[in-house]
């Protein structure tokens, strides 16, 4: 554990800003989370704190040295105070337990210090002895949880089944995944409940009491298919296969129109989310042709993001034109780089053009060709797992031409589109 002089304040401060997230404990957060968190960080307090920096601070990830001022100062300033002076002024002021301060209003009157501790001593271990009455009674091996999704299509309801063996808290929840969107409060007598998918993914369902994973599984929403999304929020907009293939996977002409005479940024997507059949997400030859189809007002940038999905994490590899690089991130599962704090200049690349894009992953090591010249070599330590998926994200619209993909370790092409 870290033990840095303001460690305790740090945590106090991290509380509160989970407290106000209303995210579920942290304890449960992954990598997805931080992400999120970094961008709501930065459009509040217009300093970006990397994923990376937050999972440290967090605890994620192991790091002995205590952060920086001007972390600590963002930080503060996002749970609401004016800087971390701010935040230490009014709570190191406040040096007295929680516990002493009850007491001492409930009694209304300054009683000695022997009165009191009395109290309080009798008050915690009767507390202590609830406390293990309690956990003697509840036996959670006993509880039941699983999943099944009602159809193969998108949007995708999912049904949870499970048996809470007498469990009376009134904290019970199922979190579908990191969005507090998708995290659903359960009475105890409750066997059922429902949850909602928009988009394909590998995703992991947990139940929770009193803030404590009790049981957890993985629940795999598949895509009919290759589909298309125009990303609107709260929810997207479908194109089925049958609307997508015109020589190339694309989009219709109605659908393009639709995105180009948008006055407001649209990201559109292609999916393909189905089970390999156990093929390694850490060792794969990825090989596509694509292109950006509108480059103008909100898209000038032409940024493109090829998402691979893994039963463990995820890669994200992006592209934009040179000029607007600094606003791009790569996402090697645990790696993340910022393009506002590393340079991926070489991510830069005009895609007007068909250009061929080859990532080859082997043992974790990724290196990403842009017509068969090499622009960048990295190495991820994680895991993803088992590839579950592909997905094209494109701000404004593209196309593919082509996509292969061979697992390496037995050099089987797992799959071939020329989408004709």
């Amino acid at each position: 554990m870290n033990t840095y002089p303001e460690y305790k304040l740090v945590q106090k401060c991290l509380l509160e800003i989970e407290e106000n997230l209303e995210w579920g404990s942290s304890d449960v957060w992954h990598n997805d989370v931080f992400i999120e968190l970094s961008e709501i960080i930065q459009q509040r307090t217009q300093v970006l704190l990397s994923p990376t920096t937050l999972k440290r601070i967090w605890g994620k990830v192991s790091y002995k040295s205590a952060p920086s001022i001007s972390t600590l100062n963002t930080l503060s300033q996002f749970a609401g105070y004016l800087n971390w002076r701010d935040f230490k002024h009014k709570n190191e002021s406040q040096k007295s337990s929680w516990l002493e301060k009850k007491v001492l209003q409930n009694m209304g009157i300054i009683a000695t210090s022997a009165a009191v501790l009395t109290i309080v001593f009798i008050s915690f271990y009767s507390m202590i002895g609830s406390n293990q009455n309690t956990s003697k009674t509840i036996d959670f091996t006993k509880v039941e949880f699983s999943s099944r999704p009602i159809t193969d299509g998108l949007p995708n309801s999912v049904v949870f089944d499970f048996d809470l063996n007498h469990i009376t808290s009134d904290s019970i929840y199922i979190q579908q995944f990191w969005d507090v969107t998708k995290t659903i409060k359960i009475n105890p007598k409750q066997d059922q409940a429902t949850g909602i998918y928009y988009y394909p993914g590998y995703f992991g369902a947990k139940l929770l009491v009193d803030g404590k994973i009790i049981k957890e599984h993985d629940l795999f929403i598949t895509s009919p298919g290759w589909i298309g999304t125009i990303d609107y929020k709260p929810v997207p907009k479908y194109i089925q296969s049958d609307n997508l293939f015109h020589s190339n996977l694309s989009f219709p002409k109605s659908i393009i129109k639709e995105i180009t005479t948008s006055t407001e940024p649209i990201v559109s997507s292609f999916h393909l989310v189905k089970d390999f059949k156990g093929s390694s997400g850490d060792n794969l030859s990825i090989k596509t042709s694509v292109r950006n189809v509108y480059n103008e007002k909100w898209a000038i940038c032409q940024s493109l993001k090829i998402v691979i999905l893994g039963t463990n994490g995820a890669l994200v590899i992006p592209f934009s034109i040179p000029g607007c690089v600094s606003d791009i991130n790569l996402m090697l599962n645990d790696l993340y780089l910022k393009g506002k704090e590393n340079d991926l200049s070489a991510f830069g690349v005009d895609l007007s053009e068909f250009r061929t894009i080859h990532i080859d992953i082997k043992e974790k090591h990724v290196t990403v060709l842009i017509d068969n010249k090499k622009i960048y070599s990295g190495q991820y330590n994680k895991s993803m797992g088992n590839i579950v998926g592909l997905r094209y994200r494109f701000l404004g619209a593209g196309e593919v031409a082509h996509l292969n993909v061979t697992e390496k370790l037995n050099e089987e092409v797992i799959l071939d589109e020329n989408f004709k």
